[in-house]
């Protein structure tokens, strides 16, 4: 049975509207709760309002002012950041080193589960990355790696070898891994020497970021490369955080994983970021997918994204968007009043283009800040809105407890019934 306000969010999730009524009923009667998405809806629409008239608009305003106002208040808020990190007159080198110190203040690095050094070492020293040391110079692994950095060189693997080698040959050895090429270290987050940035340019301009990570190592890092365009240190603010985030969640999965079978054939299917490949077969509970990466930046109608799901993507972006909001206390001289993005990560509405046409317009953090860095392309970022409201769907009912325990201990199955 539909309604009004689940109408009203199957229109936001583009999803079927009978998807979403049937949704609703399953889990009022699990939960015992009922007017959840009728609250969902009041409070999006109350909080649209709010945010348009601290914007200086109302809801007469078309998709395109208010888009732009979304993306001045980010150009204001990163340019605010740039200032107040003193980032200005730096080289890029100094810039990365910089805005990475002021990350790990942010967020403290904390201990993980993680790749040991000594068999990081191995895997390079039997598969040789050609390309890396062709860049550098050196004739042989171990010349190399008595004269640079083992994590370095192990990050460039992302940004120099094929993907095709790195798949089919270097992480083929990931096949053999145990629990005992493990340790419990602190996870680091690291900008780059210099000397990969001319290296790692094509990456760099194809990728459109100069940030990466490697779960598996606990390795957050910056390429000391920047493109000079609007938006792009509140970006790389997100990004660190957000890949902070992740990596720590995929930490504690990699440590349960060491008690149980196939260790391995797990710790490649989180590292791929596998999800379902059909349905599950429908029934009278209440089925969630967990889809662990965003589809829609392949596939915007992927089928997985129309059915109920939950994503820990969007949970590392909540998380990330929760500290952004400290930076009004942990940066001396930010005046700029980061507090607007409080709280939108699942907040957007309907607004209408110049040819009248009605278009989902989405306030939060991530899309305006990823739209404002990609030359102001308007609709293409969305998904982060989205996959933020499936999740606050699932919260809502439940709790953000219950979606981190549950996504954890269902990740590898891929779904999961309530």
């Amino acid at each position: 049975m539909t309604n009004h306000y689940s109408d009203r969010i199957a229109k936001f999730l583009r999803v079927d509207k009978q998807i979403v009524g049937d949704l609703e009923e399953k889990l009022n009667k699990i939960s015992g709760k009922t007017g959840v998405m009728e609250a969902i809806v009041d409070d999006n629409d109350k909080v649209v309002d709010q945010k348009l008239s601290e914007l200086s608009l109302n809801r007469s305003a078309g998709a395109q002012e208010v888009y732009d106002a979304l993306i001045s208040r980010i150009e204001s808020d990163d340019l605010a950041i740039l200032s107040a990190l003193n980032l200005q007159d730096l080289n890029f080198s100094e810039m990365a080193v910089k805005v990475v110190d002021f990350i790990r203040n942010l967020h403290v690095p904390k201990l993980g589960y993680f790749l040991k050094m000594e068999k990081a070492r191995e895997l390079l020293i039997a598969e040789p990355p050609k390309k890396i040391l062709m860049a550098l110079g050196y004739q042989t692994v171990e010349e190399m790696l008595m004269k640079e950095d083992l994590l370095e060189v192990f990050s460039a693997l992302r940004f120099l070898e094929d993907m095709d080698w790195l798949n089919k040959v270097f992480f083929k050895q990931y096949e053999k891994l145990t629990p005992d090429d493990f340790e419990e270290r602190y996870m680091q987050v690291r900008a780059l020497n210099q000397k990969w940035a001319k290296a790692a340019e094509k990456f760099v301009a194809k990728k459109y970021h100069n940030v990466s990570h490697l779960k598996e190592l606990g390795v957050i890092f910056v390429i000391p490369i920047f493109l000079k365009i609007s938006g792009e240190t509140l970006r790389l603010i997100s990004l660190l955080l957000h890949y902070s985030n992740e990596v720590e969640y995929y930490s504690d999965i990699f440590r349960d994983l060491a008690g149980k079978e196939s260790f391995a054939n797990n710790l490649i299917s989180l590292l791929r970021g596998d999800v379902v490949g059909k349905r599950p077969e429908d029934g009278n509970k209440a089925q969630f997918l967990i889809v662990q990466r965003y589809l829609a930046k392949d596939d915007e109608n992927d089928w997985r994204l129309l059915y109920p799901h939950i994503n820990p993507e969007a949970i590392h972006w909540q998380k990330a968007e929760e500290e952004i909001q400290r930076i009004n206390t942990h940066l001396p001289g930010f005046k700029n009043n980061l507090g607007f993005w409080a709280g939108l990560g699942s907040v957007g509405d309907f607004f209408k283009t110049e040819a009248g046409v009605e278009i989902l317009v989405s306030f939060n953090l991530v899309d305006t800040v990823m739209a404002l860095v990609k030359q102001r392309e308007l609709i293409k970022y969305l998904y982060h809105h989205q996959e933020a409201l499936w999740n606050k769907l699932f919260m809502s009912y439940f709790s953000r407890e219950k979606l981190m325990e549950i996504s954890k201990k269902y990740i590898l199955q891929g779904y999961f019934e309530l």
